[in-house]
């Protein structure tokens, strides 16, 4: 089993985990109501996937 020989300092284990960051969600419009959703995956707004309708969705939405 490998043993690390020497102790990492703080400023190198620091450095290393500076890259490992969380990514921001990769949005896309989409074709049928041109709202913002994830890619791949179903439009909250609109239920459409892929030009086809997968899920029907209330058209109710609450004026703010």
């Amino acid at each position: 089993m490998g043993v690390p020989k020497r102790r990492v300092s703080k400023q190198r284990k620091r450095q290393r985990r500076a890259n490992f960051k969380i990514a921001a969600p990769t949005l896309v419009r989409c074709p049928h109501c041109r709202e913002l959703v994830m890619a791949h995956r179903v439009c909250p707004a609109c239920g459409h996937y892929k030009e086809r309708e997968v899920e029907k969705v209330a058209k109710t939405r609450a004026k703010a």
